[in-house]
């Protein structure tokens, strides 16, 4: 008996400790902090799901009192048998329009945002000008993301830039498994899979870019279990001022990504001699074929927010990835794929990828 009161008396405990945790988080990775018309119409269709099934409960566990107390079996009424009612047509017609009035209410606002969120045509308009609609193709691999901007030649991983205050275009592909692409504060989320392109749109509202990191970042992750490393798949998205945006899209365009000092020289000579070349650009204008990217591009590798998309961006972080990348991120495809690195090799191809910054050009 006092095994069983004793584990009655954890439950309040649990409770609280629910209550605590749901508080904790962080507004850049909130559904509940929105800061795009994505977010705001998904964080209004939850509420007014969620106050319909208050509701809905919160009358159902009235009848249900009710009922109880007013036909509970009484002293000396044992044997009595209530009146026996089988049937009641208007409490019938009002349990059964009441749900469905309800469902109108739902569908009704559930249906016009469902239309438009899908209002992607921009996606395929010829006449479309790169400055009316930015589109980004959107590559989704084990375990890192690519983002190319096909409008002007330009391809990252791992850090995604865009532009405040107007819609910006998404086309969504695997090259491996099915992910999902999802930013948390933004909206989303929507399958990334390998046979066929997925379409969607996103906006950025300038006046909530108090909800980024310090760093200025919005987080981005994967939303579908695709291994044992999914959990780290994540990215990272800076808005930007539509004027900053254009200013770094020139940058980019014009990046020659070169190392300076001589132990990043000679970094670059590893990079070329282990064969990381052969897989990892180092230009911003990648000009091969999708297919051929088959690691992210390190054209910006030192000006990215996260190391591996999940450690602080320094030195000690990008030395532990070269040394063994197994252990940071199990499963990932660059283990194995050169050979065991010298102290002196590591330190060298360290600073190679910290001097690889469009600022260099």
């Amino acid at each position: 008996m006092r095994k069983r009161l004793t584990k009655w008396r954890l439950i309040p405990l649990l409770a609280v400790l629910t209550l605590v945790l749901a508080g904790c988080g962080e507004p850049f990775l909130s559904t509940l902090q929105p800061a795009g018309e994505v977010a705001d119409i998904q964080y209004d269709l939850m509420v007014l799901s969620t106050l319909i099934m208050v509701v809905v409960i919160a009358v159902v566990v009235v009848i249900f009192i009710y009922v109880v107390l007013r036909f509970r079996r009484r002293k000396g009424e044992e044997n009595n048998i209530p009146v026996q009612v089988e049937g009641n047509h208007k409490l019938e017609i009002i349990w059964t329009v009441i749900p469905i009035l309800l469902l109108i209410v739902l569908t009704v606002p559930v249906v016009t945002a469902t239309f438009k969120l899908a209002e992607v045509d921009a996606i395929e308009d010829e006449n479309r000008k790169p400055e009316e609609a930015i589109v980004v193709n959107v590559k989704a691999n084990l375990y890192w993301w690519e983002f190319e901007y096909p409008d002007y030649g330009i391809v990252t991983s791992q850090d995604l830039i865009v532009p405040t205050d107007e819609k910006v275009y998404f086309n969504l592909i695997s090259s491996d498994v099915k992910h999902s692409f999802w930013i948390p504060a933004i909206g989303g989320k929507m399958d990334t899979n390998t046979e066929n392109v997925n379409k969607m749109w996103l906006e950025f509202d300038s006046d909530r870019m108090d909800q980024v990191d310090p760093t200025g970042y919005f987080y981005g992750k994967c939303a579908e279990l695709c291994g044992p490393s999914h959990g780290l798949m994540d990215f990272k998205v800076k808005p930007l001022p539509r004027a900053e945006f254009d200013q770094w899209i020139s940058d980019m365009e014009g990046a020659k990504v070169v190392a300076t000092s001589d132990v990043a020289k000679q970094g670059e000579q590893l990079f070329e001699e282990k064969g990381c070349i052969a897989c990892h650009a180092v230009s911003p204008t990648d000009e091969r074929p999708a297919a051929a990217r088959t690691a992210p591009n390190l054209a910006t590798f030192g000006e990215r927010a996260r190391v591996a998309g999940i450690l602080e961006h320094n030195e000690e972080n990008v030395r532990a990835w070269l040394n063994d990348p197994e252990t940071l991120k199990p499963g990932n495809k660059m283990t194995g794929t050169y050979p065991k690195l010298s102290d002196q090799e590591l330190d060298a191809l360290t600073e190679y990828l910290m001097e690889l910054k469009v600022s260099n050009k």
